[in-house]
């Protein structure tokens, strides 16, 4: 019966600390999902004023020059409105970071600490203390970078795209042990950002054919290529860390990240944007730097597969789009990472 009253005690003392608390984590979801929102009500709203667009189209109230410009005009401003909403929540994102840094937030933490007396007039800040344990998950700060590399039927595109393809990815991971008294099994899951970057090699450049995305010969003296489209994410993990549990006097502790690590996992997610940076020179000599913002038909969800092995805090890492890279494509041209992860307690 004492041990019924003291858990008792124990989650009404814990109802009463948290109630009014958000913790990293909640605060971490509540930005991911209001990302994810944006995107989505971008798109949508695109979508509805495209469509507009074409039935003044089939009116032949406009000409399809209009139209073109119009649509192109439209897309530009919803890539802006995303960008910039975007831009608030990362703010958001960075400033609960810090706040991590710093100390002025919650943290998961692996045990809660509480009081608990027998007489009358118990409560949570008298007599005998005691911890109990309800969490066991950290948090880290995720940073990768490396080569991209388009994959069409197997095989690696030699012949249009440089390797100078690139991907750097961010965002925030957290780390929960699976076994009580074990320390070689951790769920990784959080939410990041993917930035890839695909150049196509001898003057080429993407353009839209329909609803078709192709590569096409510019006419230019290009410098610079590079289509860019951002992916938010949420990966999850399997991970195996090899490092030892530590026996103390009194407590046993289970660090982490200071041996051998192995993640097998994938990730789901949306587009949020897209746009194509293009750097020449020009008829008389002039450098030019278009940004091109607009629909390139990148399929807006994305989903893959990821595995990392490493030492540490610095794993080797790849990660595959199973997802093609263009929704339409009569080709499917899927993306392969290879680069360095850093997991950053």
């Amino acid at each position: 019966m004492k041990t019924i009253t003291f858990y008792v005690m124990a989650l009404l003392c814990l109802i009463a600390t948290k109630l009014n608390a958000q913790t990293f984590e909640r605060r971490a979801k509540d930005i991911s999902t209001s990302i994810a929102d944006i995107s989505k009500e971008e798109k949508d709203s695109l979508k509805i004023e495209v469509e507009a667009v074409n039935m003044l189209l089939e009116k032949d109230e406009i000409t399809k020059e209009e139209a073109d410009k119009r649509k192109l005009e439209l897309a530009e401003k919803r890539a802006n409105n995303i960008e910039a909403r975007v831009a608030v929540e990362k703010e958001k994102l960075d400033k609960l970071v810090q706040d991590r840094v710093d100390g002025n937030i919650e943290e998961s933490s692996s045990t809660f600490s509480i009081n608990y007396n027998k007489g009358k007039n118990s409560d949570c800040k008298n007599d005998t203390i005691h911890s109990i344990d309800f969490r066991r998950t950290t948090s880290q700060f995720l940073f990768a970078l490396g080569v991209n590399r388009m994959m069409v039927d197997g095989k690696m595109d030699n012949d249009n795209f440089k390797w100078r393809s690139d991907f750097y990815e961010w965002g925030i991971v957290f780390n929960s042990r699976l076994l009580k008294n074990n320390n070689l099994l951790h769920a990784k899951y959080g939410l990041s950002l993917q930035y890839n970057n695909l150049r196509p090699d001898d003057d080429k450049i993407f353009v839209t054919n329909g609803d078709k995305t192709v590569l096409a010969d510019s006419g230019l003296n290009i410098d610079v290529a590079r289509l860019r489209y951002v992916n938010l994410v949420i990966p999850v993990h399997l991970e195996f860390d090899f490092t030892k549990k530590k026996v103390g006097d009194v407590h046993t502790y289970y660090p982490i990240y200071d041996s051998f690590k192995i993640g097998i996992g994938g990730y789901v997610g949306v587009n949020v944007k897209e746009k194509q940076i293009l750097k020449y020179e020009d008829a008389n000599g002039h450098q030019v730097k278009d940004r091109l913002r607009g629909e390139y038909n990148v399929s807006d969800t994305t989903y893959g597969l990821s595995a990392y092995v490493g030492y540490g805090q610095v794993s080797l890492y790849a990660k595959y789009d199973l997802q093609p890279i263009f929704a339409n494509n009569d080709v499917d041209q899927n993306n392969l990472s290879l680069g360095i992860r850093f997991d950053i307690n």
